[in-house]
């Protein structure tokens, strides 16, 4: 009886330890998936030919830090297309899973952003560099989840502080599959009145 007591201990804990260990496996697989779906370049020309408040921009999201494999990471840069080397915006998205199974994309700014301009080109350049290079953007991540074959998601009520143009909080609303991103980023002052972005929808921003 002793030695039956033992085995069943030992059979619980194997089985514990393959559950924990299929757990990461598929959390790994669900990351790795958003980001192959973000990654890539894309562009909103399409959208600004049929509507003039639309700017043609350019977006950049490219995998690096690879060997992390606690998160996935982005780096991250748009830029109107007619002017490439000078972008209005350089990020780097971190991807990580939550307990009730969606996914955050939390949000970090460059030290050195100039330093960094085009590196979606050559990723492992960030290879060398330290994390200590960002800065998270507190409250800014945008919460993933799993709509069909892509992922839909958006920040919190208010959660994301914002000082341009008078804004006093953003908020992004993102939808992205295997071909487009849509995201519809908008700034509002203390009075709930919007400031900068998009008023009529989002942006979408076309693979290529």
């Amino acid at each position: 009886m002793k030695y039956l007591y033992i085995a069943i201990l030992l059979a619980l804990g194997l089985c514990s330890c393959s559950t924990t260990k299929n757990s990461l496996m598929s959390q790994e697989a669900t990351l790795a998936q958003l980001q192959n779906l973000m990654a890539g370049s894309y562009n909103s020309a399409d959208q600004a030919k049929k509507d003039s408040t639309y700017y043609d921009i350019t977006l950049h999201m490219y995998p690096i830090w690879n060997d992390d494999m606690s998160a996935k990471w982005l780096y991250v840069e748009q830029a109107v297309t007619a002017n490439p080397d000078k972008p209005y915006r350089q990020r780097v998205y971190k991807l990580k899973t939550n307990s009730d199974g969606s996914i955050s994309s939390y949000v970090y700014t460059l030290d050195n952003p100039d330093e960094y301009i085009g590196k979606w080109q050559t990723p492992s350049y960030f290879d060398d560099k330290a994390k200590s290079i960002l800065t998270i953007r507190e409250g800014c991540e945008v919460i993933m989840r799993k709509d069909g074959k892509g992922y839909k998601g958006s920040t919190g009520n208010k959660t994301c502080g914002s000082t341009m143009r008078g804004a006093t909080y953003a908020s992004s609303v993102v939808t992205l599959d295997e071909k487009m991103v849509s995201s519809w980023d908008q700034g509002f002052d203390a009075d709930d009145k919007q400031v900068w972005g998009a008023t009529e929808g989002p942006y979408v921003f076309k693979k290529y």
